[in-house]
């Protein structure tokens, strides 16, 4: 699955990486490649966080997939 990521530039060094779908995957590293990397293990945790919540619910809770036309 692919997901949106933000990447900025930090003023005092390095990059900050957030993800738009997620907005509690956010990550850093000095290069942009070590902030991808960091972002993609974020997305993991929340990820796995999420499942977690979902599997406690039992039968209170499902997962659909809601499609927007603009």
């Amino acid at each position: 699955m692919k997901y949106t990521v933000i990447l900025e530039k930090e003023e005092e060094g390095g990059y900050s990486v957030q993800c738009l779908e997620l907005p509690g995957a956010i990550s850093q590293g000095e290069t942009k490649e070590e902030a991808l990397r960091n972002i993609k293990e974020a997305i993991e945790l929340v990820l796995e966080v999420i499942n977690e919540d979902i599997k406690a619910l039992g039968n209170y809770a499902e997962i659909s997939a809601v499609e927007i036309s603009a």
